[in-house]
């Protein structure tokens, strides 16, 4: 047989031939379309960018608004982690906006009226809003009323007591410390430089971080036999992500260098990444999530686990609380008001499951940015808060349907 002829492979007639570069081509078509199906968020965030990007003459895309991107929607990003480790277990959180208020409330009387030192005032906040989660995870969990109902009285029972502490005033000022959760920029290390040069290292060592990882992890499972990407595919991936990650480092290095709450966000990332990756606990979810009755019968300890998943819960909404409250310096009765809306939309929109057992802590993070680009890119524009709501309604229905749409083509009902 000579060099330019190949075997009929099985289904094939005899006489046919199958081109090696068309076989190569498909072959990197269905890795790219494959590619784009699983992140086809970040797909519509880019082009949300995009669109804003244009529609506003390039002032998105300012350092000042980059920064404030992360600073203003700092403390739904907090509770979008939260929120979609609730939805993958199969339950929702109606209360977390009331929890941030009451808590928000609390600080201030810490740390504002009774004078407490600001970082023993930032424990006792989170502490409270440990006890909000055991309250509601103990009905939730233990004496199996539904999170629907819990959450809702939730909401109503915190919002009247974030009433109560305050006595339907503003708390106010802070100390410069607390504010420094919301409002402050760790920059000017090396001194006072256009570009920031802490900002621009951290961002280096990023994308440093970032080709160790795939490069081992695609090493890993060639090791192993596994499918991978063709290389080109592979390396103009890296190539984009890394240019994403500079650009980002350069926006924030030419404003004030790192907002405090992104650092806040980028350890919660990574522990919530490992703990619902490679962790029992995170498996735990899922399988809860996926199927309840399967979960018990292999010997998962079901109740514990929703007990603690709301008890996180209650932490981040506590952290959300004082992230909020530092950025406007004041504890106030309106504070918190549809935060959890927010949060619930960012994990749809972010590819978490209405059914539970689908949903990624990335994706939950994706979701609160398309969010917030929605919020600053109509801000700039000018439109009234009435169509941002209707927008941002359309878009939470879109992703639903979406979800919907990939469950019946994938063969479910």
């Amino acid at each position: 047989m000579s060099d330019l002829e190949t075997k009929p492979t099985p289904g094939t007639a005899a006489g046919a031939q199958i081109n090696p570069s068309t076989s190569k081509a498909g072959a990197w078509l269905t890795h790219l379309l494959s590619d784009l199906g699983k992140n086809g968020i970040f797909i519509a965030l880019l082009v949300v960018v995009l669109l804003f990007t244009v529609l506003t003459d390039g002032i998105l895309l300012r350092p000042q608004n980059i920064s404030n991107l992360i600073v203003q929607n700092g403390y739904i990003l907090v509770l979008a982690i939260g929120m979609v480790m609730v939805i993958i277990a199969g339950h929702i959180d109606l209360s977390v906006g009331s929890v941030a208020a009451f808590v928000g409330a609390c600080s201030g009387v810490f740390a504002v009226t009774w004078g407490l030192p600001w970082w023993l005032s930032i424990i006792l906040s989170l502490l409270v809003g440990a006890l909000v989660g055991v309250w509601q995870g103990f009905w939730i969990a233990y004496v199996g009323i539904p999170a629907f109902i819990v959450t809702l009285a939730g909401m109503l029972i915190f919002r009247g007591l974030a009433l109560a502490v305050l006595g339907n005033a503003n708390i106010g000022s802070f100390p410069a410390e607390y504010r420094a959760l919301g409002n402050g920029f760790l920059n000017n290390v090396f001194g006072e430089l256009d570009l920031d040069p802490l900002t621009l290292g951290v961002g280096a060592i990023a994308i440093i971080a970032l080709i160790v990882q795939q490069v081992r992890t695609r090493a890993g499972r060639a090791k192993y036999g596994q499918e991978v990407e063709p290389i080109v595919w592979f390396v103009a991936k890296l190539v984009l992500i890394s240019v994403a990650i500079a650009l980002f480092a350069w926006a924030l290095a030419s404003y004030k260098g790192i907002p405090v709450t992104l650092i806040v966000l980028a350890v919660l990332i990574l522990v919530y990444g490992v703990i619902m990756n490679r962790s029992v606990f995170g498996r735990h979810i899922y399988a809860i999530g996926g199927n309840l009755h399967a979960a018990e019968l292999s010997g998962i300890k079901t109740r514990n686990v929703t007990f603690w998943l709301f008890v996180n819960m209650g932490v981040l909404a506590a952290l959300a609380g004082l992230i909020f409250t530092a950025r406007l310096n004041l504890a106030g009765p309106k504070a918190g008001d549809g935060f959890e809306l927010e949060a619930i939309s960012a994990a749809f929109i972010g590819g978490a499951a209405v059914t539970g057992g689908v949903g990624t802590i990335g994706g939950a993070i994706i979701g609160g940015l398309i969010i917030g680009v929605l919020n600053n890119g109509m801000s700039i524009m000018g439109i009234g808060i009435e169509w941002q709501q209707a927008v941002k309604g359309l878009v939470l229905l879109l992703a639903v349907a979406f979800d919907v749409y990939n469950k019946r083509r994938a063969g479910g009902r």
